[in-house]
C-alpha cells in the first residue's frame, strides 16, 4: 500500500507518504498562508525525496475535527489530487485514529477530543466501529458518567485538557502514528463515500 497522508486538523498539519516500507514525514506549522501554500508544499515535499504522484495509489485525508477553513482546503485538494491522478481516496478522523492501538483490546471506548474550550465525545466499539455521532460534553459529564469508562485522548491535545480529567485513571494518553493508517485500511474502517469535514461548534 503506497499512501500520502493529508492532515491539516491541528496548528501542526503534517504530509506522511509510505512506499512500501519507506516512510517519509514532514511537519508543516500553521500560519496564515499555509491552506494557499499546500498544494505547493506537497509537491516540494515530493520532489525533496525523489517522489512523485506516479508512487502513490492512495490518498487519505484527516477529516477532522479542526478548523473550518483548513479541513475545508485540505479535502478539497485531497479530492483534487484523487481525480487528477486517479488515485483512491480515503478519509480519517482523529477520533477513530486516537483508538487503533486499542482494536479489539476493549468493549467500548470513548476517544476525547478538546476545542475552543469544548470537549467532545465519540464511542466505539473493540473492532472500532460507531454508530454515535460526536456529542459536546462538559467536564463536569466527563468525570461523573465516564470515570469507569476506557478513555483516549491525544498527547498532543493533552495539555489542553483539564487537570481533574488527567488524573482519571481510566485516561490513555496515545501518541498518533500515521503508520497505523494503513492497519485502519486494511481493516476497512477509513471512509471512501461520505469524505466531508468534521466542524465542531
Amino acid at each position: 500500500m503506497n499512501f500520502l497522508s493529508i492532515d491539516c486538523s491541528t496548528n501542526f498539519s503534517s504530509l506522511f507518504v509510505k512506499i512500501k516500507s519507506k516512510t517519509f514525514i514532514k511537519i508543516l506549522q500553521s500560519d496564515k498562508y499555509n491552506n494557499d501554500l499546500l498544494m505547493k508544499q506537497i509537491i516540494d515535499f515530493l520532489k525533496q525525496n525523489n517522489l512523485s504522484f506516479n508512487d502513490i495509489s492512495e490518498i487519505l485525508v484527516n477529516q477532522g475535527p479542526g478548523g473550518f477553513s483548513a479541513l475545508r482546503s485540505s479535502l478539497a485538494i485531497a479530492k483534487g489530487i484523487s481525480i487528477a491522478k486517479n488515485l483512491k481516496l480515503f478519509g480519517y478522523n482523529t477520533f477513530l485514529w486516537s483508538c487503533v492501538k486499542f482494536f479489539n483490546k476493549c468493549e467500548l471506548i470513548f476517544s476525547l477530543v478538546k476545542y475552543r474550550e469544548k470537549y467532545f465525545i465519540k464511542k466505539f466499539n473493540k473492532k472500532l466501529v460507531s454508530h454515535t455521532k460526536v456529542k459536546e460534553i462538559t467536564k463536569e459529564e466527563i468525570l461523573k458518567k465516564y470515570s469507569d469508562d476506557f478513555m483516549v485522548i491525544t498527547k498532543n491535545t493533552a495539555k489542553y485538557f483539564d487537570g481533574e480529567i488527567l488524573k482519571l485513571k481510566n485516561i490513555n494518553i496515545v501518541n498518533l502514528d500515521h503508520n497505523e493508517l494503513e492497519f485502519l485500511r486494511f481493516n476497512g474502517l477509513l471512509e471512501k463515500r461520505l469524505i466531508r469535514p468534521i466542524y465542531l461548534s
